[in-house]
């Protein structure tokens, strides 16, 4: 890397990192607001709640890293061009399509950090986070419905009461057909704990099976079960699919296409997750064309912050397209590509505008 093109990376990232942990302090403030309406609630004190809001940072930065690239990128440029560094630069030979170039390879550098930290820490952290303030507040996982959690698992049918944060269950009923749709047993238990390889440990079992000859029902303390039902698909439940790493949500989407179940806002989830290290790159060759106009022309500042809408509009487009996508049954991957593409369009078209000048 040439020596301009490390004093534009330090520029850039000095300035995206102050303005990282500017959001991270905002959105921990934020965080903080919305926890007090939970204070007094079982052992839910001010301690806890901060436990949970620390935890939280990490899915935030994950999230709002994009923006700071996009907004440190308007303001270092701005700083160089108002400074007639940049136009040095100019003279010394250096071209707005070799910035574009460097910041663009800067900006997947970043992507891939962020996308192993989005892929082994903030899934974990912001599950943990959930877990330990519904332990704290002794409440449960997730009741779907009135009458529990559904879950397809083959020909059968899982009907489940509560989801404990230690992952434990409670109120399990099973409900087992045959090829030609007719109940063929059903099997209910108080509880369930998990063990591994797709195993569960029953606790005190019943089971009753529809024969020709009658029913018969039997009872037994403790029966092990085996089902797709896994500590990951349940992690569904206390995390946003948005949230979850690529791992789970390639296990979750081939569990719901299995049991021939719609998987679209999981697949949308899991293209979003692969195309993410395209997101900060696009957002920082967005701010090109704001940041190099000249300081004499007027307006500099109204031009950044149109470049920083322009670069939040992403991300609204982004969800715009999902709700549509989600309700219209469009393709995951056309709805995950397509405002990326758009975007990707308008900073190359802006900087081509900007080097014609």
């Amino acid at each position: 890397m040439t020596l301009l093109a490390r004093y534009l990376a330090q520029q850039v990232l000095v300035a995206s990192g102050f303005l990282l942990l500017a959001l991270l302090v905002l959105f921990a403030f934020f965080d903080v607001m919305q926890e007090l309406g939970s204070l007094g609630r079982n052992n839910y004190g001010l301690g806890q709640a901060v436990v949970v809001v620390m935890l939280s940072i990490p899915g935030h930065l994950y999230e709002i890293l994009p923006v700071a690239a996009l907004i440190g990128t308007l303001f270092a440029l701005s700083r160089l061009v108002g400074n007639s560094e940049y136009a040095v630069m100019r003279v010394s030979g250096l071209s707005n399509w070799r910035v574009a170039g460097y910041f663009a390879v800067i900006g997947v550098l970043l992507s891939l950090l962020t996308l192993v930290f989005g892929e082994y820490v903030a899934p974990w952290s912001d599950q943990t986070a959930q877990r330990y303030k519904l332990s704290a507040t002794r409440s449960v996982v997730a009741q779907q419905f009135r009458s529990g959690l559904w879950v397809k698992d083959g020909s059968a049918f899982i009907n489940v009461r509560e989801v404990m944060p230690d992952n434990t269950l409670r109120g399990i009923e099973i409900y087992g057909f045959d090829a030609e749709g007719r109940l063929g047993w059903t099997r209910a238990a108080e509880e369930a704990s998990w063990r591994s390889n797709q195993t569960w440990s029953l606790k005190q079992v019943v089971e009753t099976r529809f024969g020709a000859d009658g029913i018969r029902a039997d009872r037994s303390e403790r029966q092990d079960w085996q089902s797709v039902l896994t500590p990951d698909i349940l992690s569904v439940l206390l995390v946003a699919p948005e949230k979850m790493s690529a791992r789970a949500l390639w296990r979750y989407v081939a569990h719901l296409k299995e049991n021939n179940q719609k998987a679209t806002r999981y697949e949308l989830a899991l293209w979003t997750k692969f195309l993410s290290p395209l997101v900060i790159p696009v957002m920082m060759l967005i701010a090109m064309p704001f940041a190099l106009q000249a300081p004499r022309a007027g307006g500099t500042s109204a031009k950044i912050f149109l470049g920083i809408l322009v670069g939040l509009g992403f991300h609204l487009l982004s969800r715009l397209f999902g709700h549509l996508g989600l309700l219209n049954d469009w393709s995951p991957v056309v709805v995950a590509i397509l405002p990326l593409v758009v975007f990707l369009a308008i900073a190359l078209a802006g900087i081509r505008w900007v080097d014609r000048r």
